[in-house]
Protein backbone atom coordinates (compact mmCIF):
# COMPACT_ATOMS: atom_id res chain seq x y z
CA UNK A 1 0.00 0.00 0.00
CA UNK A 2 1.46 3.34 -1.14
CA UNK A 3 0.56 6.79 0.16
CA UNK A 4 0.00 9.02 -2.91
CA UNK A 5 -1.26 12.29 -1.43
CA UNK A 6 -2.73 13.86 1.66
CA UNK A 7 -5.09 16.82 2.11
CA UNK A 8 -5.14 18.76 5.37
CA UNK A 9 -7.90 21.04 6.55
CA UNK A 10 -7.36 22.92 9.83
CA UNK A 11 -4.90 20.29 11.06
CA UNK A 12 -2.28 21.79 13.40
CA UNK A 13 -0.77 24.78 11.52
CA UNK A 14 -2.16 23.69 8.12
CA UNK A 15 -5.38 25.42 7.05
CA UNK A 16 -5.86 23.98 3.56
CA UNK A 17 -3.05 22.13 1.87
CA UNK A 18 -2.58 19.14 -0.42
CA UNK A 19 0.76 17.33 -0.65
CA UNK A 20 1.93 14.59 -3.02
CA UNK A 21 4.40 11.84 -2.09
CA UNK A 22 7.00 9.83 -3.95
CA UNK A 23 6.52 6.05 -4.02
CA UNK A 24 9.95 5.55 -2.45
CA UNK A 25 11.22 8.66 -0.66
CA UNK A 26 9.80 12.07 0.18
CA UNK A 27 11.93 14.64 2.02
CA UNK A 28 10.11 17.33 3.99
CA UNK A 29 12.61 20.20 4.24
CA UNK A 30 12.50 23.53 6.00
CA UNK A 31 13.49 25.48 9.06
CA UNK A 32 12.18 24.67 12.53
CA UNK A 33 8.56 25.54 13.39
CA UNK A 34 7.39 25.37 9.78
CA UNK A 35 5.22 22.28 10.24
CA UNK A 36 7.49 19.39 9.23
CA UNK A 37 6.61 17.32 12.30
CA UNK A 38 2.94 18.32 11.93
CA UNK A 39 2.90 16.83 8.43
CA UNK A 40 4.42 13.56 9.65
CA UNK A 41 1.89 13.50 12.46
CA UNK A 42 -0.94 13.93 9.94
CA UNK A 43 0.29 10.85 8.06
CA UNK A 44 0.60 8.93 11.33
CA UNK A 45 -2.87 10.14 12.34
CA UNK A 46 -4.58 8.98 9.16
CA UNK A 47 -2.91 5.55 9.50
CA UNK A 48 -3.37 5.02 13.25
CA UNK A 49 -6.41 7.12 14.13
CA UNK A 50 -4.42 9.13 16.68
CA UNK A 51 -1.54 11.58 16.78
CA UNK A 52 1.84 10.94 18.38
CA UNK A 53 2.29 14.16 20.38
CA UNK A 54 -0.99 15.62 21.61
CA UNK A 55 -2.06 15.36 25.24
CA UNK A 56 -5.60 16.20 24.14
CA UNK A 57 -6.97 15.29 20.74
CA UNK A 58 -8.49 18.74 20.34
CA UNK A 59 -4.91 20.03 19.97
CA UNK A 60 -4.78 18.42 16.52
CA UNK A 61 -7.24 21.03 15.25
CA UNK A 62 -5.98 24.50 14.32
CA UNK A 63 -6.58 26.80 17.29
CA UNK A 64 -8.94 29.09 15.37
CA UNK A 65 -11.34 26.35 14.26
CA UNK A 66 -13.66 23.76 15.77
CA UNK A 67 -13.36 21.22 12.96
CA UNK A 68 -10.47 19.65 11.10
CA UNK A 69 -9.99 16.95 8.50
CA UNK A 70 -7.24 14.72 7.12
CA UNK A 71 -7.85 12.92 3.82
CA UNK A 72 -5.35 10.53 2.24
CA UNK A 73 -5.27 8.61 -1.02
CA UNK A 74 -3.55 5.21 -0.93
CA UNK A 75 -2.81 2.95 -3.87
CA UNK A 76 -3.33 -0.75 -3.23
CA UNK A 77 -2.93 -3.33 -6.01
CA UNK A 78 -3.40 -0.68 -8.66
CA UNK A 79 -6.58 0.82 -7.18
CA UNK A 80 -6.92 4.11 -5.28
CA UNK A 81 -8.70 4.19 -1.93
CA UNK A 82 -9.58 7.32 0.05
CA UNK A 83 -9.26 7.35 3.84
CA UNK A 84 -10.55 10.29 5.85
CA UNK A 85 -10.75 11.31 9.49
CA UNK A 86 -12.96 14.22 10.50
CA UNK A 87 -12.34 15.84 13.90
CA UNK A 88 -15.06 17.88 15.61
CA UNK A 89 -14.76 19.71 18.92
CA UNK A 90 -17.78 21.98 18.50
CA UNK A 91 -19.98 20.39 21.21
CA UNK A 92 -17.59 20.50 24.16
CA UNK A 93 -15.90 17.19 23.40
CA UNK A 94 -13.65 15.97 20.60
CA UNK A 95 -15.18 13.42 18.22
CA UNK A 96 -13.41 11.59 15.39
CA UNK A 97 -15.35 10.14 12.44
CA UNK A 98 -13.66 7.64 10.12
CA UNK A 99 -14.43 7.08 6.43
CA UNK A 100 -13.15 4.67 3.78
CA UNK A 101 -14.17 5.68 0.27
CA UNK A 102 -16.84 7.92 1.85
CA UNK A 103 -18.32 5.04 3.85
CA UNK A 104 -18.36 5.61 7.61
CA UNK A 105 -16.38 3.00 9.58
CA UNK A 106 -15.60 2.12 13.16
CA UNK A 107 -11.93 2.66 14.01
CA UNK A 108 -11.13 -1.05 14.28
CA UNK A 109 -12.52 -1.71 10.77
CA UNK A 110 -10.97 1.47 9.36
CA UNK A 111 -7.49 0.40 10.52
CA UNK A 112 -7.87 -3.13 9.19
CA UNK A 113 -7.91 -1.75 5.64
CA UNK A 114 -4.66 0.19 6.09
CA UNK A 115 -0.99 -0.69 6.27
CA UNK A 116 1.03 -0.10 9.44
CA UNK A 117 3.43 2.75 10.18
CA UNK A 118 6.77 2.92 12.00
CA UNK A 119 7.94 6.23 13.42
CA UNK A 120 11.51 7.30 14.30
CA UNK A 121 11.94 10.46 16.40
CA UNK A 122 14.99 11.78 18.29
CA UNK A 123 13.26 11.51 21.68
CA UNK A 124 12.74 7.76 21.23
CA UNK A 125 16.19 7.34 22.71
CA UNK A 126 14.26 7.55 26.01
CA UNK A 127 13.00 4.02 25.32
CA UNK A 128 16.56 2.99 26.12
CA UNK A 129 17.69 5.50 28.74
CA UNK A 130 14.35 6.41 30.34
CA UNK A 131 12.17 4.83 33.01
CA UNK A 132 10.87 1.22 32.73
CA UNK A 133 7.40 2.62 31.99
CA UNK A 134 8.68 3.95 28.64
CA UNK A 135 9.91 0.50 27.61
CA UNK A 136 6.58 -1.04 28.64
CA UNK A 137 4.74 1.63 26.63
CA UNK A 138 6.87 0.80 23.60
CA UNK A 139 6.15 -2.92 23.87
CA UNK A 140 2.44 -2.22 24.42
CA UNK A 141 2.26 0.00 21.33
CA UNK A 142 3.97 -2.55 19.07
CA UNK A 143 1.97 -5.51 20.32
CA UNK A 144 -1.36 -3.65 20.29
CA UNK A 145 -0.80 -2.61 16.67
CA UNK A 146 -0.57 -6.22 15.53
CA UNK A 147 -2.83 -7.96 18.06
CA UNK A 148 -6.27 -6.59 18.98
CA UNK A 149 -6.54 -9.23 21.70
CA UNK A 150 -3.40 -7.90 23.37
CA UNK A 151 -4.91 -4.43 23.53
CA UNK A 152 -8.14 -5.83 24.97
CA UNK A 153 -6.35 -7.84 27.67
CA UNK A 154 -4.14 -4.85 28.50
CA UNK A 155 -7.18 -2.57 28.92
CA UNK A 156 -8.93 -5.22 31.03
CA UNK A 157 -5.87 -5.57 33.24
CA UNK A 158 -5.41 -1.82 33.72
CA UNK A 159 -9.09 -1.29 34.59
CA UNK A 160 -9.10 -4.18 37.04
CA UNK A 161 -5.83 -2.99 38.58
CA UNK A 162 -7.45 0.37 39.37
CA UNK A 163 -10.37 -1.45 41.02
CA UNK A 164 -8.00 -3.56 43.11
CA UNK A 165 -6.03 -0.49 44.19
CA UNK A 166 -9.21 1.30 45.26
CA UNK A 167 -10.10 -1.68 47.46
CA UNK A 168 -6.63 -1.63 49.00
CA UNK A 169 -6.92 2.11 49.65
CA UNK A 170 -10.16 1.81 51.64
CA UNK A 171 -9.63 -1.53 53.43
CA UNK A 172 -10.71 -1.86 57.07
CA UNK A 173 -9.87 -5.40 58.18
CA UNK A 174 -7.61 -8.08 56.73
CA UNK A 175 -10.41 -10.67 56.56
CA UNK A 176 -12.75 -8.36 54.66
CA UNK A 177 -9.92 -7.20 52.43
CA UNK A 178 -8.95 -10.74 51.43
CA UNK A 179 -12.58 -11.49 50.61
CA UNK A 180 -13.01 -8.38 48.45
CA UNK A 181 -9.73 -8.97 46.59
CA UNK A 182 -10.39 -12.63 45.81
CA UNK A 183 -12.29 -12.04 42.55
CA UNK A 184 -9.91 -9.35 41.30
CA UNK A 185 -6.85 -11.47 42.10
CA UNK A 186 -8.17 -14.32 39.93
CA UNK A 187 -9.21 -11.93 37.15
CA UNK A 188 -5.89 -10.07 37.10
CA UNK A 189 -3.91 -13.30 37.07
CA UNK A 190 -5.84 -14.48 34.01
CA UNK A 191 -5.51 -11.18 32.12
CA UNK A 192 -1.83 -10.75 32.97
CA UNK A 193 -1.03 -14.22 31.65
CA UNK A 194 -1.86 -13.15 28.09
CA UNK A 195 0.15 -9.92 28.41
CA UNK A 196 3.31 -11.63 29.66
CA UNK A 197 2.97 -14.40 27.10
CA UNK A 198 2.88 -11.94 24.18
CA UNK A 199 5.69 -9.83 25.61
CA UNK A 200 7.77 -13.00 25.95
CA UNK A 201 7.06 -13.93 22.33
CA UNK A 202 8.21 -10.52 21.10
CA UNK A 203 11.41 -10.79 23.16
CA UNK A 204 12.10 -14.13 21.46
CA UNK A 205 11.49 -12.49 18.08
CA UNK A 206 13.96 -9.69 18.87
CA UNK A 207 16.57 -12.14 20.12
CA UNK A 208 16.26 -14.07 16.86
CA UNK A 209 17.34 -10.91 14.99
CA UNK A 210 20.31 -9.73 17.03
CA UNK A 211 22.66 -8.29 14.46
CA UNK A 212 22.85 -4.61 13.52
CA UNK A 213 25.90 -3.46 11.61
CA UNK A 214 28.96 -4.83 13.49
CA UNK A 215 27.18 -5.23 16.83
CA UNK A 216 24.92 -7.82 18.40
CA UNK A 217 21.95 -6.81 20.55
CA UNK A 218 19.83 -8.89 22.86
CA UNK A 219 17.02 -8.20 25.31
CA UNK A 220 16.10 -9.79 28.65
CA UNK A 221 12.54 -9.76 29.88
CA UNK A 222 12.40 -8.95 33.61
CA UNK A 223 8.96 -10.36 34.32
CA UNK A 224 6.97 -9.43 37.40
CA UNK A 225 4.34 -12.17 37.46
CA UNK A 226 0.93 -11.60 38.98
CA UNK A 227 0.57 -15.02 40.60
CA UNK A 228 -0.92 -16.45 43.78
CA UNK A 229 2.54 -17.31 45.08
CA UNK A 230 3.81 -13.76 44.58
CA UNK A 231 0.59 -12.31 46.01
CA UNK A 232 1.07 -14.29 49.20
CA UNK A 233 4.61 -12.94 49.60
CA UNK A 234 3.79 -9.27 49.03
CA UNK A 235 0.34 -9.09 50.65
CA UNK A 236 1.56 -7.71 54.03
CA UNK A 237 3.46 -4.95 52.23
CA UNK A 238 0.47 -4.22 49.98
CA UNK A 239 -1.67 -3.78 53.08
CA UNK A 240 0.84 -1.31 54.50
CA UNK A 241 1.32 0.68 51.28
CA UNK A 242 -2.28 0.24 50.08
CA UNK A 243 -1.41 -0.46 46.43
CA UNK A 244 -0.67 -3.40 44.14
CA UNK A 245 3.03 -4.23 44.03
CA UNK A 246 3.25 -7.01 41.42
CA UNK A 247 2.15 -7.61 37.87
CA UNK A 248 3.11 -6.70 34.28
CA UNK A 249 2.74 -3.00 35.15
CA UNK A 250 6.09 -3.54 36.93
CA UNK A 251 7.88 -5.38 34.08
CA UNK A 252 11.15 -4.13 32.63
CA UNK A 253 13.49 -5.05 29.78
CA UNK A 254 17.30 -5.00 29.78
CA UNK A 255 19.03 -4.41 26.43
CA UNK A 256 22.56 -5.74 25.99
CA UNK A 257 25.05 -4.76 23.27
CA UNK A 258 27.96 -6.98 22.32
CA UNK A 259 30.82 -6.63 19.86
CA UNK A 260 34.08 -8.51 19.36
CA UNK A 261 35.62 -7.19 22.58
CA UNK A 262 32.85 -6.29 25.06
CA UNK A 263 29.34 -6.96 26.34
CA UNK A 264 27.39 -4.44 28.41
CA UNK A 265 24.00 -3.30 29.62
CA UNK A 266 23.14 -0.23 27.56
CA UNK A 267 20.85 1.31 30.22
CA UNK A 268 23.72 1.56 32.68
CA UNK A 269 26.90 1.66 30.65
CA UNK A 270 26.06 2.44 27.02
CA UNK A 271 27.42 5.44 25.15
CA UNK A 272 25.12 7.91 23.41
CA UNK A 273 25.96 6.29 20.08
CA UNK A 274 25.18 2.81 21.42
CA UNK A 275 21.87 4.06 22.84
CA UNK A 276 20.93 5.37 19.38
CA UNK A 277 21.96 2.09 17.77
CA UNK A 278 19.77 0.21 20.26
CA UNK A 279 16.78 2.33 19.19
CA UNK A 280 17.59 1.59 15.54
CA UNK A 281 17.77 -2.12 16.37
CA UNK A 282 14.33 -2.02 17.98
CA UNK A 283 12.82 0.02 15.16
CA UNK A 284 14.31 -2.03 12.32
CA UNK A 285 12.92 -5.16 13.94
CA UNK A 286 9.58 -3.39 14.36
CA UNK A 287 9.55 -2.82 10.59
CA UNK A 288 10.25 -6.50 9.95
CA UNK A 289 7.71 -7.61 12.54
CA UNK A 290 4.88 -5.65 10.93
CA UNK A 291 5.98 -6.54 7.41
CA UNK A 292 5.73 -10.26 8.15
CA UNK A 293 2.05 -10.00 9.09
CA UNK A 294 0.65 -6.75 7.70
CA UNK A 295 2.67 -6.00 4.57
CA UNK A 296 5.28 -3.28 4.18
CA UNK A 297 4.79 -0.44 6.66
CA UNK A 298 5.30 3.22 5.85
CA UNK A 299 8.43 4.63 7.50
CA UNK A 300 8.37 8.11 9.05
CA UNK A 301 11.67 9.74 10.05
CA UNK A 302 11.23 12.95 12.05
CA UNK A 303 14.44 15.00 11.88
CA UNK A 304 16.62 12.20 13.21
CA UNK A 305 19.62 12.93 10.99
CA UNK A 306 20.76 16.11 12.74
CA UNK A 307 21.99 14.09 15.75
CA UNK A 308 23.65 11.25 13.85
CA UNK A 309 27.23 10.76 12.78
CA UNK A 310 27.99 9.60 9.24
CA UNK A 311 28.13 5.91 10.17
CA UNK A 312 24.73 5.91 11.86
CA UNK A 313 23.21 7.90 9.00
CA UNK A 314 24.30 5.16 6.60
CA UNK A 315 22.43 2.55 8.66
CA UNK A 316 19.20 4.54 8.28
CA UNK A 317 19.83 5.37 4.62
CA UNK A 318 20.05 1.64 3.90
CA UNK A 319 16.39 1.33 4.98
CA UNK A 320 15.29 3.88 2.39
CA UNK A 321 14.18 2.08 -0.73
CA UNK A 322 13.00 -0.96 1.19
CA UNK A 323 9.96 0.96 2.49
CA UNK A 324 8.06 4.05 1.36
CA UNK A 325 9.75 6.69 3.50
CA UNK A 326 8.76 10.23 4.45
CA UNK A 327 11.59 12.03 6.25
CA UNK A 328 11.78 15.54 7.67
CA UNK A 329 15.10 17.35 7.94
CA UNK A 330 16.75 20.72 8.42
CA UNK A 331 20.07 19.27 7.18
CA UNK A 332 20.72 20.43 3.61
CA UNK A 333 23.93 18.40 3.45
CA UNK A 334 21.89 15.26 4.09
CA UNK A 335 19.82 15.95 0.96
CA UNK A 336 22.97 15.86 -1.17
CA UNK A 337 23.86 12.39 0.15
CA UNK A 338 20.63 10.83 -1.12
CA UNK A 339 20.99 9.87 -4.77
CA UNK A 340 17.82 7.79 -5.11
CA UNK A 341 14.57 8.95 -6.71
CA UNK A 342 12.85 11.36 -4.34
CA UNK A 343 10.30 14.14 -3.92
CA UNK A 344 11.24 17.24 -1.89
CA UNK A 345 8.52 19.21 -0.07
CA UNK A 346 9.73 22.61 1.10
CA UNK A 347 7.75 24.12 3.98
Amino acid sequence: MILKKISLSNFRNFKNQELVFNRRLTIVAGENSRGKTNLLEAIYFVLKGQGFREEKEEELINLNFSRGKVTAVFEDNGADNVFEIDIDKSNGKTVKIFFVDRTKKRLILYKKELTSVVLFTPDQINIIKGAPSLRREYFNAVLSERDDEYKKHLNNFENALRRRNRILEKHVSEIKLRDELSFWNDYLEKESRYITEKRSEYVVYLNNHKKLDSKMFSISYLRNDFSKKNLTEVFPKEMALRKTLIGPQKDDFDIIVQDATSKKDIHRYGSRSEERLAVFWLKINELRYFENELGKPILLLDDIFSELDYHNKKIILNLIGQYQTIASTTDEEFLKEIKSDKEIINL
